[in-house]
């Protein structure tokens, strides 16, 4: 049988534990070579109705320890500007709804063993890759994190960084007030810390040790001038501007897709790599989609993981360099290693629905 699981299935079993556990077997087996995967793909077309674009995205990856995930979500893609912040919106079918699943194969068969929606799961993907940074490249000691963002990320961030730094205090700021002061109180209540919604932006900055841009924004939101020494910076969103790409002292990246077997001109850092149809539609004037989509630092980095794990490298050198961690462009070895976690925890416990596998499969050589 294959089973579905929902996101309710998903957040019963998955913990930010597992998920970094997961999430750590998965960079080592593909620095190794035991794992492979390639950058995310997003396809683009033209929709009617004005100023909105259908946009599929797809990432896949494997390895010999035995599962095989493809990960694809399809979105109507709109922007909206709210008090001065340009946010890129999404939704499939009507807003509010959205379709992004996970399909995970067993390699020893070639079947599929798992469809998946990946709304939790993604949450907590993210979110363990900020803490597997956070746990090598920010300070010790209590600390305060500052939260730009008030959203799904921002609580599964604050859950995941939790468990690998002793963060006593939280200033948030999201451009709607109501959500910022709800996230506030929540997540207070929720984890037993002091968590204040700030008025200003430039007030998360301000003795923070960790900065985490969990946001939507379609424009730069982590503020060179701003940061502080010994800052550890995360982002997700909202990318850093191009003073804080100046500012970062040590910069770690998690994992790059292999290049194509014979063709290593082929290999690429960029985190994803867009295609669009009619390239010549003004719809795409300023938009990422259609040029080369940059590596979220840059080429050159300083320390990748792999480095760090064989003792070649290290993280953090001195308590006063302002770090900043990425995943690189490995979201499909991401996706089958924390599917198949929540797969097989799921599958112990009886959770999920499921279907035929047969369905799924053909007499007819594909």
């Amino acid at each position: 049988m294959t089973l579905l699981l929902n996101n309710a299935d998903v957040a019963r079993v998955l913990t930010p534990r597992m998920t970094r556990e997961a999430l750590r077997v998965a960079y080592r087996d593909l620095a190794s070579g035991e794992a492979v995967c390639r950058p995310r793909t997003d396809i683009r077309i033209p929709g009617t109705t004005p100023g909105q674009n259908y946009q599929w995205g797809s990432m896949e990856g494997g390895s010999t320890a035995g599962y095989f995930a493809v990960r694809m979500k399809s979105d109507v893609i709109h922007f909206q500007e709210y008090q001065g912040v340009r946010t890129e919106e999404k939704f499939a079918g009507r807003p509010g709804l959205f379709c992004g699943l996970i399909l995970l194969f067993e390699i020893e068969t070639g079947v599929p063993v798992a469809l998946i929606n990946d709304g939790h799961l993604q949450h907590m993907r993210v979110a363990a890759d900020a803490a597997i940074g956070a746990d090598l490249m920010a300070r010790s000691g209590p600390l305060t994190l500052g939260m730009l963002g008030s959203g799904g990320m921002a609580r599964s961030h604050l859950q995941a960084l939790l468990e690998v730094r002793d963060i006593r205090r939280v200033r948030v700021w999201s451009p709607t007030a109501e959500n910022c002061r709800r996230y506030a109180a929540e997540m207070s209540s929720q984890h037993a810390i002091e968590v204040l919604a700030m008025a200003e932006p430039r007030d998360v900055y301000r003795g923070a040790d960790i900065l985490a841009a969990c946001t939507d924004s379609a424009l730069p939101v982590i503020r060179g001038e701003w940061l502080e020494p010994g800052m550890h910076v995360i982002s997700v969103g909202g990318r850093p501007d191009a003073e804080a790409q100046r500012r970062f002292d040590r910069r770690l990246r998690l994992g790059t897709a292999p290049a194509p077997v014979g063709r290593p001109e082929l290999a690429t850092a960029d985190e994803y790599l867009g295609y669009v149809a009619r390239p010549q539609d003004p719809c795409w004037q300023g938009r990422r989609a259609g040029k080369r989509a940059p590596a979220v630092t840059s080429d050159s980095y300083d320390v990748m993981l792999a480095d760090i794990d064989q003792g070649r490298a290290r993280g953090r050198l001195h308590d006063h360099q302002i770090s900043y961690a990425e995943r690189g462009n490995a979201q499909g070895a991401q996706f089958y290693a924390v599917a198949a976690a929540a797969f097989e925890a799921a599958r112990s416990q009886g959770l999920g629905h499921e279907l035929p596998t047969e369905w799924f499969l053909q007499d007819i050589r594909d």
